[in-house]
This record gives structure tokens, C-alpha cells and sequence, in this order.
């Protein structure tokens, strides 16, 4: 069986056997959202702690636009739902598809002259995995700290000698939750919860995070997708994804969530290295870093359901893994029937057939309720991205699934405002001029055999 193939099926079959249906559940964010309708006005921190209320409303008065979401009450339910602040004085950078990705991080590590932390679910040992195990390799030579969380499942199928490679030339390693129970430094073995994230952070002043894994898959560009792919095998077909690069005071969230998860899996000290340095002001975006984790209190689940409650003109998502939960299906059903735009780009063709077939058998009640689905052809879609009314927007991690709401450690950046929405909806459009739109009449239309499919899938759906 092929690696990737392990990575999807050992996280779900092992839970299948270990938890014998006692399933926990999502919270209700429609009571949540009624209980917070007072919420108090949200709080801005900048490089030098929260803005005053005066600042706070000069920012959000410039992002202002009627009939369309109002950022400073969704910022407020926001921050209520999630506990965490907004940021000030950012820069942001859309990078679409894995090649521009790569590239600019593997610049960042470059020009790294204090400290490198690395969080990815899958670190492959082929030729892009190689160039980054050098890049990081050269700079823990030349004094920069190295420090690297990866996921045992992502990772499953890699030679430990790759990983030793780093370890020996001075290079910090954690491997995250072992799939090996002889591995655990601990008496508690979660082989269910994953770190599905994919961060990096150089010098505590640029961060990097969306869907890109280290992984010379993910360096296939879409926009390059093959136009023989009946010539070509699996393999060459290229993939669909997309990432953000922050810099300013933001950074410094990204680094404590990389600390916190570090130390939560009880391992060794952090390489030392100045992880916070002074922050500079590097933009005018506003943004909310974001963080889940299993057993915690669903904060990414919570910021979606809210912006899609409160959306007054489009939802526009991408989802690579798409197996909603049952609020945010009448989520996405309220809002069409609301008048609401409301379109989503899904996979054509996935590496995980399973979970494909259990997205599927959602889309006829979505359909009726006049959501409107896109299928993107010929490359593999891997984003998790969504702009709301064009102003709310979020790249990160995290799938519309139950997996990546309950079970994965995940994160998401969330931007405020029109300049990156606008970004956003360009990426959004261009993926939707590269699918085919899926309509009520032809679905219903379909072989009986692919109904059986998502029939079947869906009985995993918990688990997904």
C-alpha cells in the first residue's frame, strides 16, 4: 500500500477499533451565536499591545461596506467564540499553487540568521524534500536553531535515516504522536490525533502556513496540470493548492503555537534562540491567528460557522476534504436560501476515494437548497481556503470535515478586509474557470453504482 494511502486510512481505521462509537461531539454554534449577540466590541493588539478603542474603530470604519458582513460585530463574535484577539500592522501574501510556495520558503530558510521552526504533517524523502533537509541542514551548520515537529502518519512511509540525517547534523526533531506505542515518552497513546498543520516560521518575523506539505507532490503546479493526462500516470498529475505568507506582529502567534504544541508532546528543550523578537510593523492587515486542537474547544470550527451565519452576500469555499457535519450543512443551505452567493470549488479527482464518495452524498440536499458545486478538473485539489462577502477570508490547514474540526491539531489565518478578499476572490474565480459546475438535474442523474459509493462512504463520516 502507498504511503499517502496509509496516511488517510490508518488514522481512521484505528480509531474505528479503539473507540467502539463513543464519539464526541461538535458544539452548537446557532445557540452559541444567539448567546453572543451582545458580544463587547473586539480587541486589536499591535506590535506594542492592544489598540485603543479609538484605533480599533478607525480600523474597522476603513473596512466598512453596507450589505455585506459587518467585520466589527463579527469580529466581536468572533473573538468571544475563540478567545483569541485580532492583530494589527501585517503584511500578507496570497501564494497560489506549490512552486511559488516552495520557493519562498525555501528563501526564507535561506536568509534564516536566529531560528527555523518547522511544523508539517508530511516531510517526504524525494527530491523536494531533500532540497529542504539541506537547506535547513546549512543553516543549523552555519548557528541558526533548527527545530521541526512532524506528524508519525504524514510521515509514515519515510526512511528514519532522513530523519536522522537532520538529528545528526544538530538539527531538533519531534515526531508527533507516535504510531510506534514503544515511542511515547508519555502512557497515553493518541494515535488518533494528528498535527495536520503545515507551519514555518524564520526568525520570529515571517511565517508561512495553508495546505502545502513538504513534498515534491505538492510542487506539481496545477497551472501546469497535464493536458495529455491520458499519457500520463497518477502521479504526474499536478495539485491545486494554497498557502500565505505573513510577516509583522502576527509572527509572534504563529511562534507561541509552535512552542505550545512542542511542548506539549513532553519531549526535550527547543534548540535555545531569540523566538520573539522586538515586532515591527509590516502592513495594514488586520488578522487573527487561529488554532485547533482534539479535545480543545473547536475555535476554527466555531470562526467558519459564525462567518457563514453571518454572511449577507457571498461564501465562496475551497475544500479539498470535504465531509461537512451536519451545522455546517443547514449553514450553507440557510445562507443560499438567505439570497446569499453561495458557491463551492470541490476535487474532480482526490487521493482518497473514500472521503471523495462521503463529500459526494451531501451534494443533492445542497443542491436543492440552491448552493451552488464545482468540480475542478484534471488536478487534485488540495486548498482549504474561503472568502465571505469578499472581506473575511482564511487560508490554512483545515478541511470542511469532522476529521480536521475534532480530530486534528489544525491552524488557520483569518484576514479582514477587501484588499486580500479581493486577492482571495481572483484565486476563487480562476479555480472555478478551471471546474465544471455540478447541477441538481444531472446529479440526480447519476449511475446507481456511485450512489452506492457515497452511501457507504457516508457511514464513515465521523471518522473522516
Amino acid at each position: 500500500m502507498k504511503a499517502t494511502s496509509l496516511r488517510l486510512w490508518l488514522p481512521a481505521c484505528l480509531m474505528c477499533w479503539g473507540l467502539l462509537g463513543a464519539c464526541a461531539s461538535l458544539p452548537n454554534v446557532n445557540e452559541l451565536g444567539a448567546r453572543l449577540d451582545a458580544a463587547d466590541a473586539p480587541s486589536v493588539h499591535g506590535k506594542n499591545g492592544e489598540l485603543s478603542a479609538a484605533r480599533t474603530k478607525a480600523l474597522f470604519t476603513k473596512r466598512y461596506t453596507k450589505n455585506t458582513l459587518d467585520l466589527q460585530q463579527q469580529a466581536a463574535l468572533e473573538e468571544a467564540a475563540t478567545g483569541v484577539p485580532l492583530i494589527a500592522g501585517n503584511k500578507t501574501t496570497l501564494l497560489f499553487d506549490g512552486p511559488q510556495t516552495m520557493s519562498e520558503m525555501l528563501k526564507a530558510i535561506e536568509g534564516a540568521k536566529n531560528s527555523i521552526n518547522l511544523e508539517t504533517y508530511i516531510f517526504d524523502q524525494d527530491g523536494m524534500g531533500m532540497k529542504f533537509a539541506d537547506a535547513l541542514i546549512e543553516r543549523r551548520k552555519a548557528g541558526v536553531a533548527v527545530n521541526i515537529i512532524y506528524d508519525s502518519v504524514g510521515t509514515i512511509g519515510v526512511p528514519k535515516e532522513f530523519f536522522q540525517r537532520m538529528r545528526d547534523a544538530g538539527i531538533s526533531l519531534l515526531e508527533f504522536n507516535p504510531v510506534n506505542p514503544a515511542k511515547l515518552s508519555g502512557d497515553s497513546w493518541k494515535i488518533n490525533n494528528r498535527d495536520h498543520r503545515k507551519v514555518l516560521i524564520v526568525d520570529g518575523r515571517i511565517a508561512f502556513t495553508g495546505g502545502i506539505n513538504i513534498s515534491g507532490t505538492y510542487s506539481k503546479s496545477s497551472l501546469f496540470r497535464s493536458r495529455n493526462k491520458a499519457s500520463k500516470g497518477e502521479d504526474d498529475v499536478g495539485w491545486r493548492d494554497t498557502h500565505i505568507k505573513v510577516e509583522g506582529p502576527a509572527v509572534h502567534a504563529f511562534q507561541y503555537l509552535f512552542v505550545r504544541q512542542w511542548t506539549s508532546q513532553d519531549r526535550a528543550d527547543l534548540i535555545d534562540a531569540d523566538f520573539f523578537p522586538n515586532p515591527i510593523i509590516a502592513g495594514d492587515k488586520v488578522v487573527r491567528v487561529i488554532a485547533s486542537d482534539p479535545g480543545g474547544h473547536f475555535e476554527i470550527f466555531k470562526a467558519y460557522n459564525l462567518a457563514m451565519q453571518e454572511a449577507k452576500k457571498s461564501i465562496h469555499l475551497t475544500s479539498a476534504y470535504f465531509v461537512p457535519d451536519k451545522q455546517t450543512v443547514e449553514a450553507l443551505k440557510a445562507a443560499a436560501r438567505r439570497g446569499v452567493d453561495v458557491k463551492i470549488v470541490l476535487p474532480g479527482v482526490s487521493d482518497s476515494g473514500l472521503v471523495f464518495h462521503a463529500g459526494r452524498s451531501f451534494y443533492d440536499e445542497l443542491l436543492e437548497s440552491g448552493v451552488k458545486i464545482y468540480q475542478l478538473k484534471l488536478a487534485v485539489l488540495h486548498a482549504k481556503t474561503a472568502v465571505i462577502d469578499g472581506k473575511w477570508s482564511t487560508v490554512g490547514s483545515t478541511n470542511i470535515d469532522t476529521r480536521s474540526f475534532m480530530h486534528n491539531s489544525e491552524l488557520n489565518v483569518v484576514v479582514l478586509g477587501d484588499a486580500f478578499g479581493n486577492e482571495m476572490e481572483r484565486a476563487f474565480q480562476e479555480d472555478m474557470r478551471d471546474s465544471v459546475q455540478i447541477t441538481l438535474e444531472q446529479w440526480r442523474d447519476r449511475p446507481w453504482l456511485d450512489r452506492m459509493k457515497e452511501w457507504a462512504a457516508q457511514l464513515t463520516n465521523y471518522w473522516l
